[in-house]
């Protein structure tokens, strides 16, 4: 199937009803020993549409969609676009602080959960939230059996119940409505919401389809990557795309896996560098044979060619990819061809035939020729629509010509292919995800004992962990202990300061525009005291 002969289709409804009809009864999604074929999604999605649309819920609202990698996942995607509906994606290792300003700013009027996941306390971290900041929180609906009501919200409906309504009419869907935001890496304390079209989902989950593989006979795709981002969202779209089976699992374990890709024979996945390396352990990687190779996202790993010639040794061959929320994951990989230590390479060639990748100069603007770094300029179906309520940070992040800057330093190695060098600012890659240190730096902030914080990212036992430089509002006074335990009420584990440290002042140097903090100088530090620790 190649992209000339593919049905091409504008809406998500579009796509799993096609799917639906041409593929019947194949299994679209496995959850352990569940299957749901492509059929069932297309008509679960419909009822639950019904119900959802019985709520009240249309065009334009948010509905936050709270769930580990499950088929209701993908369901509750598929119902909220009937509608013309936003999944507005929250991890499910947000805690209070986050899940509320996800809340609060989307406006969400509905959030969907799985009670019994990992034991998570969720109805516990809902009632911990600022009441204003569910202000807009109508319905809470989930996937399983309640365990508590949090005071003041709505009690939980079962999806299962919304699942009877019966089928009715719904609007006409555009290509033009939005469908799904995730929440990336600001330049604030707080993430932003990237808008993502019907159109530029389903377009990418075409491409991703046919420039992936997807597409040929007997594929087969893990699901182990988090639906709640583009990495895993993408992978999953193009495995609908492509009318292949996708396996999930509920949260990545290396045994859960390696049992897996043999019963089902997968043929491909993606995965982080950290989920990598533990397939690669003797135990699970004589069961890797049927896949053909492993598209892959290097956060830790210091010498990346090294890693693909391990892997590859081991039986496993890799390849480097590039991708943003901006522009989805998937949007680029190296070839499978190449050497080694090429596809070790973030970046690569555009998965679609219609994107392109320029660099340029950027203070200048200049377009640089192939061999100069600057900043990498993306465009392409698979482009986000907008930063939702935020159209100064739209208008900033978008050229005139329809490219998005994305803030990371590369080089083009010819008229189309890329190579990704480093991220041009700040911003920490922490359990897989894009981290701004401010989030993490506002929230410690919040302690008053606590006058100013600084976070930067070292790696701690092989992987990228956060360390909390801080400035107490009295000399000696810090209680290194408290402050950690307040980032985990508040925020994801992997936010976490694995140290927080006191100084009396943070290293900084004077320039034109003022005094700038040397975050080198605090990753120096945060090695040193780590180190020590270790010693």
């Amino acid at each position: 199937m190649t992209d000339a002969t593919v049905t091409r289709h504008r809406t998500l409804p579009d796509l799993i009803d096609a799917q639906a009809a041409a593929l019947e009864g194949k299994p679209a999604l496995i959850e352990g020993e569940h299957a749901m074929s492509f059929a069932e999604v297309g008509n679960t999605s419909m009822r639950l549409a019904a119900g959802l649309a019985g709520l009240g819920i249309g065009r334009g609202d948010r509905v936050a969609v709270w769930l580990p990698n499950t088929i209701w996942w993908i369901v509750t995607l598929a119902a909220l676009a009937r509608l013309s509906a936003l999944a507005m994606c929250v991890n499910t290792r947000f805690r209070s602080a986050e899940v509320g300003d996800i809340l609060k700013r989307s406006g969400a009027v509905a959030l969907v959960y799985e009670p019994g996941f990992k034991d998570i306390g969720f109805e516990t971290i809902l009632s911990e939230i600022e009441p204003e900041a569910c202000a807009a929180l109508q319905h809470i609906i989930a996937c399983g059996t309640p365990r508590t009501t949090p005071e003041g919200l709505p009690d939980a409906l079962p999806i299962g119940e919304l699942c009877n309504a019966n089928t009715c009419d719904f609007e006409a869907v555009s290509g033009d409505d939005g469908v799904v935001m995730f929440t990336t890496s600001g330049t604030t304390n707080r993430p932003k919401f990237v808008r993502h079209t019907q159109r530029s989902i389903v377009c990418h989950a075409q491409d991703v389809a046919c420039g992936f593989g997807y597409d040929r006979s007997g594929a087969a795709l893990l699901q182990a990557l988090p639906l709640c981002g583009t990495f895993g969202l993408a992978q999953a779209m193009g495995g609908i795309a492509a009318g292949t089976t996708s396996v999930l699992m509920s949260a990545f374990n290396a045994a859960g896996a390696a049992r897996l890709i043999p019963r089902h024979r997968i043929t491909s996945f993606n995965a982080t560098d950290e989920m990598v390396k533990r397939l690669l352990e003797p135990a699970s990687a004589k069961n890797l044979t049927s896949v053909d190779w492993c598209g892959f996202a290097c956060f830790n790993e210091a010498r990346p060619a090294e890693f693909v010639k391990d892997a590859e040794a081991r039986g496993l061959r890799l390849l480097g990819l590039y991708g943003m929320s901006e522009v989805q994951a998937l949007y680029a990989r190296q070839c499978e061809r190449a050497p080694a230590e090429d596809r070790a390479l973030a970046g690569g060639t555009p998965t679609s035939p219609h994107a392109a990748a320029r660099v340029c100069d950027p203070e200048s603007g200049r377009e640089l020729p192939p061999g100069e770094a600057g900043e990498l300029q993306l465009s392409g179906p698979s482009l986000f629509e907008d930063y939702y309520g935020n159209p100064d940070a739209t208008a900033s992040a978008l050229t005139d010509d329809g490219f998005v800057r994305t803030g990371d330093l590369a080089r083009m190695t010819d008229e189309h292919h890329f190579v990704f060098e480093q991220r041009m600012g700040d911003s920490m890659r922490l359990g897989g995800f894009l981290v701004n240190p401010a989030e993490i730096d506002a929230w410690i902030e919040q302690d008053a004992s606590v006058h100013a914080a600084q976070t930067v990212a070292i790696d701690v036992g092989g992987r990228q962990r956060p360390v909390t430089f801080v400035i107490p509002e009295t000399a000696g006074t810090l209680d290194e202990d408290r402050v950690i335990e307040h980032c985990r009420d508040g925020l994801a584990g992997f936010k976490v300061p694995a140290r927080v440290i006191e100084l009396d002042a943070f290293p900084a140097t004077d320039g034109p525009n003022g005094r700038k903090i040397q975050r080198g100088a605090l990753r120096d530090m945060a090695l040193d005291h780590t180190n020590d620790e270790a010693g």
